[in-house]
């Protein structure tokens, strides 16, 4: 009987996922395998090969050729498991041709409006659905929220303006579960308050990498005293810090961010994870 109870005991075991727990995987750039309420999200897959693409032009760093880290794992591990896509918006940083050929095509794939579904749908997809405020995905709650790819002058700029297009960000939350804001690639916007004031996340995931356009002060995305600004505001939130280290026009590392983080007293709020690394959501 007792041999029983233990092959039973291991059984249960090898049973269990590898992510027992609600977590946050952190891949590269902005791509994040998220385990949620028995669900798994990808989020905004970028798939290439170390140097695989050129910089983007008229961007910071434009000469180098990016990705410039390879991915900490195998596009098939990256896909096992995956109940469905987020993608916050279609630049290639975040949705990627690699991804697009590797990713399976009856997948349900998220998306922030009509003309990025019709996108996707082009490339195959079958199962392509506009997240318009809320959805619920196998028990989970999908809330779209606001933000600016880019400050006001930027977007005054008709050129600039059509480069940057659109991007989301998405709150996940389920009842008995904590509650994660992915706030995807924006500046510091009035919708990004709403979404924390409404919200009220118990982890924030941040792209804070300060991606700069030439003869622009400004960035596109977050930078390291966004991240400072969310601590106040958001001051029970735990903070992950990503989209560093893989695009050319990122003007802040990882190494920056933590620094920065150390000198600033935040490394009990703020997590600078590496590639690979897991979170768990506790």
């Amino acid at each position: 009987m007792l041999k029983k109870l233990a092959l039973s005991a291991l059984a249960l075991t090898m049973s269990i996922p590898a992510f027992a727990f609600d977590s946050y995987q952190h891949i590269r750039n902005a791509t994040a395998k998220i385990e949620y309420a028995g669900q798994t999200f990808l989020v905004d897959p970028f798939f290439a090969k170390k140097e695989s693409m050129a910089g983007f032009e008229g961007t910071f760093n434009s000469h180098l050729r990016m990705p410039l880290i390879d991915l900490p794992m195998s596009t098939n591990e990256i896909l096992k498991g995956v109940d469905a896509v987020i993608v916050t918006h279609t630049h290639e940083d975040h949705w990627d041709e690699v991804a697009q050929k590797a990713i399976p095509k009856h997948l349900p794939i998220f998306v922030q409006n009509e003309s990025d579904a019709k996108l996707i749908k082009n490339q195959g997809f079958k199962n392509v659905q506009v997240l318009h405020e809320k959805l619920t995905f196998n028990g989970v709650e999908l809330h779209k929220t606001g933000g600016s790819h880019g400050t006001e002058q930027m977007y005054a700029n008709p050129q600039l303006a059509t480069l940057l297009g659109e991007a989301m960000g998405v709150v996940i939350k389920k009842d008995g579960h904590k509650t994660a804001y992915i706030v995807g690639d924006t500046v510091w916007t009035a919708d990004v308050n709403k979404a924390l004031h409404k919200y009220k996340p118990d982890f924030l995931v941040m792209n804070t990498g300060f991606a700069r356009v030439n003869g622009l002060s400004d960035s596109i995305i977050m930078g390291v005293e966004d991240v400072l600004k969310a601590t106040q505001i958001a001051p029970n939130a735990k903070i992950i810090t990503v989209h560093m280290d893989t695009v050319n026009h990122t003007a802040t590392s990882r190494d920056d961010m933590r620094k920065f983080v150390i000198g600033e007293k935040l490394t009990d709020k703020v997590i600078v994870p590496n590639d690979g690394e897991v979170i768990d959501f506790k």
